[in-house]
């Protein structure tokens, strides 16, 4: 039998206790929050309040529901638990709500579901036959249909609410879509969760059933959760009202996902009698490190804070850096790695977190120069990136007319567009060749103003942003090369250099603050943190969206369990010209410039 006396600390065997009702648990970072959630499920096993039938538990990831479901199997008596409780992801369940149930809008239950592949061919046909003005790309008509879904707005409702031009045509885009896949019995990922949505507030009958099967609802990273997670979780309980859900507002981060972290808020207005528990007590980190992150998340107004606490008392101060420039800034987390490793630190337990892709692309060839492995987490290295390889392809064709794999790739980006692209080149090439006045950076420039590319891609959306800000940092290190055949060779050696990397073992964690999330390492550099990068410009003339960055440092500086380094740069390069920096308003505000430590 599981001692949950001594195997829970006093705020986690409340949570876990509490077995009649609604309740929320508010686990900040490295508090715990699987276990707890975990617990919960054994303790309702052990003291026979629930069978294993009667128990599901959602989640976001299929790792974190294996996790889950192990840690139950692992501890509990087979006898107890002769079936393995439902723990799963809300995509996954709802999936076998609908092959069980006939849903709403399809001829069958035996429909098939669409991957992004998929859905792309589909988007392209329907962006072929558009007529007028309407600008925009098959991921973004797609993006825009995933907020409507997400939002639980069918087709009509997005016509009617539309508010301009632009609207009106993603409202009809998104309608014609739907009525391609309504056709060919198919759903997309995002259907699963409105269909399952509909079918319940539809068929009380289907509704009922699952009522009868699942007692005890358990909601893992509810603050993740968008308006269509957030309607099924509320539907599931709502005859028996036990639900727990397990969140942290501070590490909400994936807004522009569709995430919400309001719907805590919700749950106390759906649930009035739902009990609260906050875990605060951090296994993770050094009292250094809490006390930094609580400097910087205690400014945001909207949501409530936990105040982490840990008995690791000891522990380095956190340093912070001022760099002169973004080379130097480089130069010195390379140095401090390779002086942890001498020191006997693994390059796997070490991690540089930035906000944007792009900058990674410094960091990695200063790793390839210096001989350091390194792995991007949860990404692709820099020159192997979509964007890059489609600009890197319209170089190679000014060079070399012949090139069958340039040609390829633009042929790839659409017959009409690769037609225009390739007759835009030639006149460039024309034109360039006797041009000396002029370096790479300028060109690439030069062809992205002249030939339809960049209208791929909508500034609105995260994703795209994070494409069009890879393009940029690519056009500024070119401007570094005054000659176009210089710089392809450069890109040439960086990507030969990675062969190597790929035989090594341990590797330095290159990634992005997003990526790094649920995540921990005993030392995490943050770089660039200067007003701009983090919080990023796109934020600051809205308060929510500062808050959200504010929550990105929070995650980030969290992540580190021994060790915390911070540095920004006075100055970086942007097309070719230095832009000068101020140190981010997080380090301001939060007094953690005070700690600037200059010798390094």
């Amino acid at each position: 039998m599981t001692n949950f006396s001594k195997e829970l600390n006093t705020s986690q065997r409340a949570a876990v206790t509490h077995t009649t009702g609604p309740s929320i648990i508010l686990a900040g970072a490295g508090s715990g929050k699987t276990r707890v959630l975990t617990y919960k499920a054994m303790y309702l096993l052990e003291k026979n309040i629930a069978k294993a039938s009667n128990i599901l538990m959602l989640t976001f990831t299929n790792k974190a529901a294996k996790e889950m479901k192990h840690r139950i199997t692992t501890y509990i008596d087979k006898d107890l638990a002769p079936q393995e409780i439902t723990a799963t992801t809300f995509h996954s369940f709802c999936a076998s709500v609908l092959r069980r149930n006939k849903p709403v809008s399809v001829q069958t239950s035996n429909f098939i579901i669409l991957d992004s592949s998929d859905q792309t061919t589909i988007m392209k046909q329907l962006l072929k036959q558009q007529s007028g003005t309407l600008k925009i790309s098959a991921y973004s008509a797609l993006n825009r249909i995933s907020d409507y879904k997400n939002r639980l707005l069918t087709p009509a409702q997005a016509i009617s609410e539309a508010r301009d031009f632009f609207e009106e045509r993603s409202a009809e885009l998104y309608k014609k879509y739907q009525n391609v896949l309504e056709k060919t019995n198919a759903f997309d990922f995002d259907d699963l969760l409105t269909q399952t949505v509909w079918l319940f507030e539809q068929k009380k009958i289907v509704l009922s059933r699952y009522h009868t099967q699942y007692r005890f609802l358990l909601v893992d990273e509810y603050q993740d959760t968008n308006h269509a997670q957030y309607m099924l979780a509320k539907l599931l309980s709502s005859a028996t009202n036990n639900i727990t859900v397990v969140g942290d507002f501070s590490q909400s981060i994936y807004s522009w996902r569709g995430a919400d972290f309001t719907n805590l808020k919700k749950f106390k207005n759906d649930f009035p009698l739902a009990k609260t528990f906050n875990l605060e007590q951090n296994y993770r980190s050094t009292e250094p490190i809490l006390t930094a992150a609580y400097s910087v998340i205690e400014h945001n107004t909207t949501h409530p804070i936990l105040k982490l606490w840990t008995d690791k008392k000891y522990g380095d101060e956190v340093g912070v850096f001022t760099l002169e420039n973004d080379d130097e800034e480089s130069d010195f987390v390379l140095g401090r790695i390779q002086k942890l490793s001498d020191q006997g630190y693994s390059l796997d337990d070490i991690a540089v977190l930035y906000r944007t892709n792009a900058q990674s692309r410094m960091l990695e060839e200063l790793c390839l120069r210096s001989g350091v492995p390194y792995r991007i987490y949860g990404g692709v290295r820099f020159y192997e990136r979509k964007e890059i390889k489609d600009v890197l392809s319209f170089l190679r064709n000014l060079i070399n007319p012949k090139d069958e794999l340039a040609y390829t790739r633009i042929d790839k980006l659409g017959k009409k567009r690769s037609r225009i692209i390739l007759s835009k080149l030639e006149q460039i090439r024309n034109e360039w060749i006797v041009r000396e006045d002029k370096n790479t950076g300028e060109l690439i420039q030069h062809i992205l103003d002249t030939v339809p590319y960049l209208e791929l891609y909508d500034s609105d959306i995260e994703e795209d942003m994070n494409r069009l800000d890879n393009i940029k940092e690519l056009i500024s290190v070119a401007y570094t090369f005054p000659k176009l055949i210089d710089f392809l060779d450069t890109v040439t050696l960086i990507e030969s250099g990675y062969e190597f990397q790929d035989t090594a073992t341990k590797k330095l964690n290159l990634m992005t603050i997003h990526a790094a999330k649920g995540l921990e390492f005993g030392v995490v550099f943050v770089v660039g943190l200067e007003d701009g990068l983090l919080p990023h410009s796109r934020s600051v003339e809205s308060a929510e969206q500062l808050e959200e960055e504010r929550r990105l440092l929070y995650v980030a500086i969290t992540r580190a369990k021994d060790q915390l380094f911070l540095s920004w740069a006075k100055r970086r390069m942007v097309y070719g010209r230095t832009q000068y920096s101020l140190p981010s308003q997080f380090l301001t505000e939060s007094h953690l410039l005070e700690y600037d430590d200059v010798t390094f």
